[in-house]
């Protein structure tokens, strides 16, 4: 009998250590997904499902908090939010700091909205060379941008990089201090307004899939409540079906502009700059393979620019940052 106690009090121990973490567990699904979304048309496009009660529908409690888009990287490195809206690219920066996200839904690939926008009297990425321009470096435009360079027999070494937020690249190049910048909509659109003659010499139309926005998971969020992330996409298919019918796109695209603080006929070039993927797209781009129709490839790419200009060290493994399982299994 005492050779069998302190196994029963082991028991007890184990029993009481195995509730305490169900609970926690519990405690921890309780607790709404934290979102971080920005300005850009593809994540936009999350507020129609927002303003539709779609989430409650589908039995999933998510709580999306808005911010600056570098911001709202920071508040997932920092272990804020469950998951954020970003690009792949700049999914591999943030993990490379040690705040890895697992891409989940791809939302959409910019085409025509990132631009690099010069003052008058330029007309080409070439004639770029030897003058100043203003990017976000590090992030995704630095990345569009040495691409653009690289396609007109440049490098970076031929220009003069300034290190300016993309929020306020429009006032940058108003101010004459740079002879381009480099920007996503709305910025880009709001450098082109406020710069008569400035010239779009480059735009994201020029290389479709460079740059894909998806929608980054924390990985242990990801592996406890997959079944939550599943019906996050599902919801987030509706919202992309409800904006592109016919019938239902005009309150859509209203939904949208109002998030944004502009009136709906002004938003809607800047939601033609944006390739939203349907289901089935998505599920082509999260099919492995080379070059940028691919999210595997197009991301290859981002690393290989990344570690090529020292954004970071080493290189990413591309594919610990892909779990297409829930787009594939739609």
């Amino acid at each position: 009998m005492n050779n069998r106690t302190p196994f029963k009090k082991m028991i007890r121990s184990v029993a009481a250590t195995i509730a305490a973490a169900v609970i926690s567990i519990a405690a921890q699904a309780a607790e709404p997904l934290k979102i971080g979304y920005s300005d850009w048309p593809g994540w936009v496009a999350w507020e129609v499902a927002i303003e539709k009660n779609w989430f409650e529908e589908a039995g999933v409690d998510v709580e999306f908090e808005w911010f600056d888009y570098v911001a709202s990287m920071d508040a997932f490195a920092a272990g804020k939010l469950d998951a954020v809206a970003m690009t792949n690219g700049d999914t591999l920066v943030t993990g490379s700091s040690g705040a890895q996200g697992v891409m989940i839904i791809v939302n959409d690939y910019s085409n025509g909205n990132d631009m690099i926008v010069a003052r008058p009297g330029i007309s080409s990425v070439a004639e770029l060379k030897g003058k100043t321009i203003g990017v976000e470096v590090g992030f995704v435009g630095h990345l569009m941008l040495l691409n653009a360079l690289e396609a007109a027999g440049l490098t970076e070494s031929d220009v003069t990089l300034v290190n300016v937020p993309t929020n306020e690249t429009p006032q940058v190049l108003a101010s004459g201090d740079v002879d381009a910048i480099v920007a996503w909509q709305p910025s880009s659109g709001q450098a082109l307004a406020q710069v008569p003659g400035s010239t779009a010499v480059s735009t994201s139309r020029d290389a479709p899939g460079l740059i894909y926005d998806v929608l980054a998971v924390n990985p242990a969020s990801l592996a406890t409540r997959k079944a939550d992330w599943e019906k996050v996409a599902q919801v987030w298919y509706r919202a992309v079906d409800y904006i592109y019918d016919e019938e239902t796109q005009a309150d859509a695209l209203a939904i949208m502009a109002a998030r944004v603080g502009l009136p709906a006929d002004q938003y809607k070039p800047i939601l033609d700059g944006t390739k939203i993927l349907s289901l089935e797209e998505a599920q082509a781009a999260m099919q492995k393979g080379e070059g940028t129709e691919s999210l595997y490839g197009s991301s290859q790419i981002a690393d290989d620019f990344n570690v090529k200009y020292e954004v970071y060290a080493d290189p990413q493994g591309v594919d610990a940052y892909i779990d297409p399982s829930i787009t594939l299994g739609m």
